[in-house]
């Protein structure tokens, strides 16, 4: 939680900046869809702006931009906060990843990668590889994952060569839960489950084939719905 963190040095002189806003906004934005901010959580101007070493100035329009984002809500006399998505918007948001992922994973195939796009499969796969090894000897480690799952999911959207697709994939990271920057809980053979699926996903669209990548790009985004199921409490309303 960003608030409760010890305050570093002062303000830079330059926190006004559009720049400084943007990197705000991002590393806000991060914090929510990383769960580090929960939902429902109230944001702090006065914390956030020590914590993040920046002026309230860049700090409200990154505000100001999260909300228009769909991120945050705010209310009169009581700032903003982090907003809650009802289960159901979760979901919806799931299945919609799913198809668009599953078309860039088409496309990526029928258009050929380029070696950028192989280069930085192969980094995310070897990263995941290495993950799955230590996490086989008890060293279990969620956020390395995380980053290596953002690595191999962008570069499938890049690969695909459609300028909409990023835009439309962001739209549904804007439920958090939905993002791949958000990992569930995952045991050691759920990980290797997961990362199984990006070797499968990344021969298929190297081969060229685009109906199989479509479609083993949507059961995996869909089985992380389904492991978002199953970790709900006995009895929660599913839709």
């Amino acid at each position: 939680m960003l608030d409760d963190a010890e305050p570093p040095a002062p303000p830079r002189p330059d926190s006004a900046s559009p720049t400084r806003s943007l990197s705000v906004t991002a590393q806000l934005r991060d914090a929510i869809l990383a769960g580090e901010i929960g939902p429902g959580e109230k944001l702090n101007e006065i914390r956030l702006s020590a914590r993040l070493g920046v002026s309230r100035t860049p700090l409200r329009t990154a505000l100001q931009a999260l909300a228009a984002e769909g991120l945050l809500e705010y209310a009169p006399n009581r700032g903003y906060a982090v907003r809650v998505f009802p289960l159901s918007e979760t979901l919806d948001a799931f299945e919609i990843r799913a198809v668009l992922e599953g078309v860039a994973a088409r496309l990526a195939a029928e258009r050929g990668p380029d070696a950028l796009v192989c280069a930085a499969f192969q980094r995310s796969l070897a990263d995941g590889d290495a993950i799955v090894a230590r996490a086989a000897t008890g060293a279990l480690d969620i956020d390395a994952f995380r980053d290596a799952n953002i690595a191999f999911h962008d570069a499938v959207t890049a690969a695909a060569g459609n300028r909409r697709l990023p835009e439309l994939v962001r739209l549904c990271a804007t439920v958090p839960t939905a993002s791949t920057r958000r990992i569930l809980t995952l045991d050691a053979v759920q990980l290797r489950r997961f990362h199984d699926d990006h070797h499968r996903i990344a021969d298929a669209i190297l081969a060229g084939q685009g109906w199989r990548a479509e479609a083993l790009m949507r059961e995996h985004v869909l089985a992380l719905q389904a492991v978002l199921l199953r970790a709900l409490p006995e009895g929660t309303l599913r839709r």
